[in-house]
Formats: structure tokens, C-alpha cells, sequence
């Protein structure tokens, strides 16, 4: 299903209200009339339409759940298009680089501390430009897109990048620092 599609399904009332009803909990027919105060009628040719364009599926007990699986495969078709395989230059680096990083992402950190290094050295040298100041919700909104569906949250990863002194850190003001 393209992004246009999706817009157009979701053009019309009752598929918009019969949809967050299943995204609130709904989980039958008759909860979803309930909860988006629609007719039986009006209720199933709007559940039909949704499961149709599959973003409603219907579970083997019967029960409604959205297909958010769908939403994010939309969401990356939607992306840029990432380098698949970082290039530094340095084949070991780049090999590392590609154990840790897919597709502009942190799949996890390495467990060795040397890797570990490489690969947030990477992070920050492709995040954050030097002498460029960030306050702390664009450094979490940054660290945020590298952690999407890993193992590693942003917190985490800011930790790391001020301790091994990639990023300095006063007042709530970020700053790459310069190897």
C-alpha cells in the first residue's frame, strides 16, 4: 500500500473513528460501533475497507488489532534512502561499522570496548557537526533516530558519547568535541 492510499482510506469519518476505536482497545464489531458511536452497518463496511487495505487484521480468536507493522514499513519507505554499508576507508572499521550499524541505525552496541569506541566515534562524527551547539532535547531527538527498534536507548548512547568525550556537556548545551 503506498503513503496516498493510506491518506485517501482514511478520508472518510467513519474508517478514521472505527480505526482509533481498534487503536483504543476495541475488540470486536460491536465494541468499535460502541466506542466510535457508529451504525452496525456503517461500523462493517468500515472494518471491511480497513482490513481490505490491511491496516486492521483480524486475529485467529477473532479479536481486531491493528497492523502497526504495516505503518512502519510506510514510515521507512518514506525515508531517504541510507548507505547500507558505512565507508570510512579503513576495512576493519567499515567491517565493524557494518556488524553495529544498518541502514542509519544502531542494531546494538558492541561488547568489546574497543569496537564500542569505533562504532560511537561513527555516531558522532555523522550526528553532530563540531562547533555547533545542541541543546539537550535536539542531542535526544538525534540519539533517538540511531536507537528506532535497537537495543540501545538514547540515554544510553548520550552517556557513552560525553564519557569517551565525543560530546562535551554544560548547561544543558551539547558540543562535538574534535579528536
Amino acid at each position: 500500500m503506498a503513503t496516498d492510499q493510506l491518506f485517501r482510506l482514511f478520508a472518510e469519518q467513519n474508517r478514521v473513528r472505527a480505526f482509533a476505536a481498534v487503536a483504543l482497545g476495541a475488540e470486536t464489531s460491536e465494541q468499535v460501533a460502541e466506542v466510535a458511536g457508529l451504525t452496525p452497518k456503517g461500523t462493517a463496511l468500515a472494518l471491511l475497507k480497513l482490513r481490505e487495505q490491511g491496516v486492521l487484521k483480524t486475529m485467529d480468536d477473532g479479536e481486531l488489532r491493528v497492523d502497526y507493522d504495516l505503518f512502519k514499513k510506510l514510515a521507512r519507505q518514506d525515508e531517504e534512502p541510507v548507505d547500507e554499508s558505512p565507508v570510512t576507508g579503513d576495512e576493519h572499521t567499515d567491517m565493524i561499522l557494518r556488524t553495529f550499524v544498518r541502514s542509519g541505525r544502531l542494531v546494538r552496541l558492541p561488547a568489546q570496548w574497543a569496537r564500542k569506541q569505533v562504532v560511537l566515534q561513527y555516531i558522532a562524527e555523522q550526528t553532530f557537526t563540531p562547533g555547533v551547539e545542541y541543546p539537550e532535547r535536539i542531542v535526544n531527538e538525534k540519539l533517538r533516530a540511531w536507537c528506532e527498534d535497537g537495543e540501545v536507548d538514547h540515554v544510553t548512547l548520550r552517556r557513552y558519547l560525553v564519557d569517551l568525550r565525543h560530546l562535551g556537556r554544560g548547561d544543558g548545551i551539547y558540543r562535538r568535541i574534535e579528536a
